[in-house]
């Protein structure tokens, strides 16, 4: 009788234990939400998280001379980093360094272009004019090609990563700066055109340091309105970039990539530059961000310029003298 007993005790058991299999194996199908979650690679990419990240320093290897002129000499340069900050593979970015004839150490300015076609870029596009300018006025000025362009290597795989990459791109070269002899140590600015306007956004945000920065004619709506504004510029009217957001937004919430978000975090003083006959950065851009800027009671001085273009001409001599004037003005006397 007793074996009777413990031998359906045993069959109770395996019965309950197979009950329970199923029932944890009904919740683990491939329709259930467990199985369903995606990997967020991009998530890193976030403003929030790139302002935690702990951003590696890597050695700016000046090249060979490109332009030697009276008051200073053009250089390439690169830097090898992991884009992606995960510790990966590293790439190469190369730019365009300008250093002046006179004795240094040296301020030096940072300078982030606009857009470029791929095809027809080559170092020093969409800075070259300014940095020389500044150049033959005593300041050192440095300009990374980013991912894709010139000499540096492969952008990434998705077209989201790629723009985030310009971010990291941006910090990596920021914490490197001790890297270059000539500059001084303490004197550091940023000069954004364009699309590079709304780099240096991004980076002031992420960094939350108080670097003096001009802006000319920045892109300063937020993503991913900041992209498909622009997507009938391209072969086939935006249908690529459509669908890649659409995929994007089904995992990740674009709020998190918008700078306007965040211009609560920047603490730098800004002179920002806009041409009313800007046919690529409509003036109402800027007449926002500037409010946003002001209510905020972020330090700014904005100057408008009837007739300008989007490269401030006719009025670029103008503007490009009083960012001069600024980068000056903000000299501190180095440690």
């Amino acid at each position: 009788m007793k074996t009777l007993l413990k031998l359906t005790q045993i069959i109770l058991l395996l019965a309950g234990g197979l009950v329970i299999g199923f029932y944890i194996a009904s919740k683990t199908t491939p329709e259930s939400p467990i199985s369903q979650i995606k990997p967020r690679p991009l998530d890193k990419y976030t403003i929030d998280n790139l302002a935690k990240i702990e951003v590696p320093e890597t050695q700016i290897e000046i090249g060979e001379p490109l332009v030697k002129e009276e008051k200073f000499t053009s250089y390439l340069f690169s830097m090898s980093f992991d884009p992606s900050l995960s510790g990966k593979e590293k790439k190469k970015v190369t730019g365009l360094i300008n250093i002046p004839t006179a004795k240094g150490p040296f301020a030096l300015v940072v300078m982030f272009r606009g857009f470029v076609d791929q095809e027809l870029y080559k170092t020093g596009d969409g800075t070259k004019r300014a940095g020389e300018y500044f150049a033959q006025n005593g300041l050192m000025t440095i300009a990374p090609d980013f991912l894709g362009y010139a000499a540096s290597d492969a952008e990434a795989g998705s077209i989201f990563e790629s723009r985030f990459q310009t971010y990291t791109t941006a910090l990596v070269l920021l914490n490197s700066l001790n890297s270059i002899p000539d500059w001084d140590g303490t004197n550091v600015f940023i000069w954004g055109h364009s699309n590079g306007g709304q780099i240096a956004l991004t980076l002031l945000e992420i960094t939350g340091k108080a670097i003096p920065t001009t802006l000319w004619a920045p892109v300063s709506k937020p993503f991913p309105y900041s992209i498909l504004y622009y997507t009938d510029e391209s072969e086939d009217r935006g249908k690529l970039i459509r669908r890649e957001l659409a995929a994007f937004e089904e995992t990740y919430d674009p709020d998190r990539y918008a700078i306007d978000l965040y211009y609560g975090k920047i603490k730098a003083p800004f002179q920002i530059h806009q041409g009313m006959a800007d046919d690529a950065v409509p003036r109402e851009w800027s007449d926002e961000l500037t409010m946003k800027l002001d209510e905020l009671e972020i330090d700014f001085d904005y100057f408008v310029y009837p007739g300008a273009d989007h490269n401030l001409n006719p009025a670029w001599n103008k503007t490009v003298n009083l960012d001069l004037i600024f980068f000056n003005n903000h000299i501190k006397n180095s440690e």
